[in-house]
């Protein structure tokens, strides 16, 4: 009797995803897996997810590495019955790695190597062919992971010496789902909307002062670090709420106003740029702000925010002033109507009175879509941030 063939198709992975990449396959095709163990990782538009198995069986592979798939599109099968399962060695491997003479490492110090190889069993056979180093690859996928694709292009890349060739070396690559989508999105935001850029600047002294002071402290009760964007959240949640339609968003012919503020704040990551949300941030204090701040940017840099930790954001915070930005003019996260970029610290002479000072200083920059907010809204929101920065007083007490 023929062994059952279970069909798996591409998963709903959230509201609004229509397709998806195939990023990396963790199986072979024939490998003996089990139920629920992840065997594929795929890349949507906003986020990467695991693939898991539908059943126990041998696997059937449908679609390849970099393929892009409609939702519920035939992606693998598996053939069930009474296959063994491999017997997973948790011995470390003592053989010869690729790239380092055993003869020279104890076997502790190539398990530990063995143990770093972050990659695909595709890429890692192409490896053991071509006899490529390890180390000289960039992984690209989830976590830094070697993909084929990744060992493909250094081979390309080292091939093409300016020997064979009279023009420079290139490497291309894929863009990837997400990289797509935002490149969409923004090159939308600039042509349906009238963006337009108000700048002021902020003097960060009382506010570098609090932390110095109480930064220990700080730490030792709540168990997080007293950060700057605690106070820009709190500052723009002010500020919002006695200017609300720079919380707002247009619906068609409507004007939508939001009763609380999900902050969504700007998180670089190596697949591109994602926006996760501090939900209802009016009704947080500093020190939940805090570790909520770094919880969203934790599962950002390792590629495992949820859909609905990025949906429904009002309002953004973006903070190139970690890059080294001195100045730039945010795009429009839509469909929110405003976004506010921070910029570095950098001591500059001011007039304060009649003399002049040196002071901390940080440029902000508030984007904004002129359809629903005027020049005097978005003007007169950053002049209250301004206010409450310099005088963190007022954020305690909310005046």
């Amino acid at each position: 009797m023929a062994n059952d063939i279970i069909k798996m198709m591409v998963p709903a992975v959230g509201e609004s995803i229509n397709e998806v990449t195939i990023s990396s396959w963790l199986k072979n095709e024939g490998d003996v897996v089990e139920l629920d163990e992840i065997i594929a990782e795929i890349d949507s538009d906003k986020a990467t997810f695991d693939l898991t198995a539908e059943s126990s069986g041998k696997l059937i592979i449908q679609a390849k590495e970099g393929d892009t798939l409609e939702i519920g599109s035939h992606i693998c099968s598996i053939e069930k019955g009474d296959f063994e399962i491999p017997v997973k060695d948790e011995k470390p491997k003592t053989e010869k790695v690729e790239g380092l003479d055993s003869s020279n490492n104890t076997e502790r110090e190539i398990a530990e190597i063995d143990d770093k190889l972050n990659v695909t069993p595709v890429a890692q056979k192409i490896i053991e062919e071509k006899g490529i180093d390890v180390k000289n690859i960039i992984g690209s996928g989830s976590g830094g992971k070697i993909l084929k694709d990744d060992v493909i292009d250094l081979e390309k890349e080292v091939e093409q010496t300016p020997e064979k060739t009279n023009t420079s070396p290139q490497r291309r690559e894929k863009m990837t789902q997400l990289r797509k989508t935002i490149a969409k999105r923004l090159v939308s935001v600039k042509n349906e909307t009238a963006m337009l850029t108000t700048f002021n600047e902020v003097d960060m002294s009382s506010i570098m002062k609090i932390r110095s002071e109480y930064k220990e402290s700080f730490k030792e009760k709540y168990g997080v670090n007293l950060g700057f964007m605690s106070f820009f959240t709190k500052a723009c949640c002010v500020a919002l709420s006695e200017w609300p339609a720079v919380n707002a968003m247009i619906d068609g012919d409507e004007i939508v106003y939001n009763e609380h503020c999900d902050i969504s704040i700007a998180v670089s990551t190596p697949k591109g740029l994602v926006v996760p949300i501090i939900r209802k941030a009016d009704l947080m204090s500093f020190d939940e702000i805090e570790k909520e701040v770094v919880r969203l940017a934790t599962k950002a840099r390792d590629g495992k925010l949820s859909i609905d930790e990025m949906k429904g954001g009002t309002f953004t915070l973006t903070n190139g002033g970690i890059f080294g930005s001195m100045l730039s003019t945010p795009i429009i996260n839509s469909p929110q109507s405003a976004i506010m970029g921070m910029h570095n610290i950098v001591k500059r002479g001011v007039v304060i009175g009649d003399e002049l000072v040196i002071r901390p200083m940080m440029y902000l920059a508030l984007s904004y879509d002129h359809r629903i907010i005027d020049g005097r809204e978005s003007v007169s929101f950053l002049v209250r941030v301004k206010e409450l920065l310099e005088d963190p007083s007022r954020l305690m007490l909310e005046i």
